[in-house]
């Protein structure tokens, strides 16, 4: 019986421990700054090399002279590298004190394909054999690969620098540093020794990452890229680097029929977590987005949580006092502040029109184009807690306003108030129509309600007010009609705290339903592609305008 409890235990330590680590992450160090995961399979499934050869775009790179043969030949057919592009494909940023580098690794499926691939590609190479490893370098990358196995890394001074910059900036000096490079044949030899304990193979929230289904993975270590920032004295002061230390960003994408889906992940240090955690919001009120006053809604932002919240983290940044003093000369606390709020916040914007506004219009002889100025409705709306300390924010918020304008009553913004609700819009009917309700069960209420946070942008409708102001010529023209048949709308939602992390689900929306999001996008970038070429042209053609007349007034006959 001892023996059976023993196995059991060791089985689900075993399925634990698998749970928590990835190959992916083998050659990766653990303080990458930003990975990017490609899984090949899934994409190619989903948008086969063939398909990318009839788009517009590889077939205008593919016509360029310039390109040898080489070249060519790979764009053909990206099996004669030798590379398994139906594999995992991983490209890495890494940046820390000492190096800047930019990694892309990968599985060899034909060892000599690879080897011919980099002979006509870095030629004059300095080779070398490090425990099995053969690499070859030149002064900016450099390629390490066994028979299965390859990583290529590229110098990226420039991100080194941009930290060094803003320090000489901080000294008041815009003395530019100098050129700081990383040795690249060193990186590549230290990504192949690497240590598993010294990789993301052993992260596990890496390896949730990797495990989710998915066509994309994305990585973004914060803390990492955000290095430097609390040598800063000011920032030091305020404590912001509780905001960065272990702040993890992870982000799962999906190519679906008619959109592209989002499941991305915010993880945080433990001071930040705990105050999410504890103070976090329930569900976002449908009754107000259902207020929301016009017809054509262009973009609503709903948000719920605890007031406390914000006191918390001004604590943490140990700026609660100084909020406190300025609230104080308004006329009301940090408490009334909380007191008043029950945490629902609503902002939205509707029935965008463009107005003309010439002021010379009615002049003789007056060729000043007209300006169209768009002309909307906006709301700010909240949910009232305790109204005498509502009053108290009402009351400020005249006082603020007079203090500015010298006439209250005289703002371009108006507010109604019921002790329920608190709405503040562009003019007074809008703000009664909120407050009066009932208002309209909107479809995408139905699609961003149930968590803490949810939004939601029309694009569609956006595209077509601005008709005007986007087509200029006939390749404009072009672009337009293409985006307004590949855009819908883009919907958010999440807020939920689980595991550390905030969670947050995006989903972009194309109008075409029935076609998978990744050919759609690859059709577009053809269209793109030929409507910016036909516009650059135009523009070189008007650039030389003057310089053939010049030249034709100079030497009338030709000669």
């Amino acid at each position: 019986m001892n023996f059976r409890i023993l196995l059991i235990v060791a089985l689900v330590l075993i399925i634990t421990s698998c749970s928590k680590t990835n190959k992916e992450g083998k050659f990766i160090p653990n303080n990458a700054s930003m990975v990017l995961h490609v899984n090949g399979k899934s994409l190619t499934t989903k948008l086969p090399w063939n398909e990318i050869k009839q788009n517009l775009f590889f077939n205008e790179i593919y016509k360029d002279s310039s390109l040898s043969a080489n070249v060519k030949s790979i764009m053909n057919n990206p099996d004669s590298t030798g590379i398994d592009v139906n594999n995992d494909l991983l490209f890495f940023v890494q940046k820390d004190s000492t190096q800047s580098y930019i990694a892309f690794e990968g599985s060899i499926k034909n060892e000599q394909l690879f080897k011919t691939f980099n002979s006509k590609f870095i030629e004059n190479g300095v080779q070398s054999e490090v425990n099995g490893v053969q690499f070859i370098t030149k002064p900016s990358y450099c390629v390490g690969f066994t028979k299965d196995k390859f990583v290529y890394v590229f110098d990226a001074p420039q991100m080194a620098n941009s930290d060094a910059l803003l320090k000489r900036m901080e000294q008041d000096s815009i003395t530019v540093p100098a050129t700081k490079t990383t040795d690249v044949s060193a990186a590549c030899k230290a990504i192949f020794a690497l240590k598993e304990s010294n990789s993301l193979a052993k992260n596990e929230r890496f390896s949730k990452l990797i495990k989710e289904d998915g066509d994309i993975h994305f990585w973004l270590n914060i803390e990492q890229l955000s290095q430097g920032i609390s040598t800063n004295k000011m920032m030091a002061m305020v404590n912001v680097d509780k905001f960065y230390k272990g702040n993890i960003m992870t982000a799962t994408a999906n190519f679906e029929n008619g959109k592209i889906k989002i499941d991305a992940k915010n993880y945080m240090g433990d001071d930040l977590a705990g105050i999410f955690k504890k103070y976090s919001g329930g569900k976002v009120n449908e009754d107000m987005m259902k207020r929301m006053p016009g017809k054509d809604i262009v973009g609503v932002m709903a948000i719920n949580f605890k007031p406390e919240l914000i006191r918390e983290i001004l604590k943490m940044m140990n700026l609660d006092g100084l909020a406190n003093m300025g609230l104080t000369q308004l006329g009301f606390t940090m408490d009334d502040f909380i007191k008043a709020n029950k945490g629902d916040i609503l902002f939205g914007v509707s029935d965008i029109k463009l107005r003309t506004d010439n002021p010379k219009k009615n002049e003789e002889n007056d060729s000043t184009p007209e300006n169209r100025i768009p002309k909307f409705n906006f709301i700010f709306a909240s949910s009232v807690n305790d109204k005498d300390s509502f009053n108290k924010l009402i009351n400020a918020g005249k006082k603020f306003g007079e203090k500015q304008t010298g006439d209250s009553t005289n703002l371009p913004i108006a507010y109604n108030y019921n002790g329920t609700y608190f709405a503040l819009a562009n003019n007074k009917e809008n703000a009664d129509k909120f407050i009066n309700g009932p208002g309209t069960d909107f479809d995408f209420i139905n699609k961003i309600k149930g968590e803490s946070f949810g939004g939601y942008l029309n694009i569609q409708l956006l595209m077509k007010i601005f008709e005007k102001e986007s087509v200029t010529d006939s390749s404009t023209k072009k672009l337009y009609d293409a985006s307004l048949k590949l855009w819908d709308n883009v919907l958010i939602k999440g807020g939920e705290m689980k595991d550390g992390a905030i969670i947050q689900k995006i989903e972009i929306n194309l109008m075409d339903k029935t076609t998978n999001s990744l050919k759609q996008l690859n059709q577009y970038a053809g269209v793109f592609s030929k409507a910016m070429r036909a516009k650059n042209e135009k523009e070189k053609e008007y650039l030389l305008q003057p310089m053939i007349i010049d030249s034709v007034a100079n030497n009338p006959k030709g000669k």
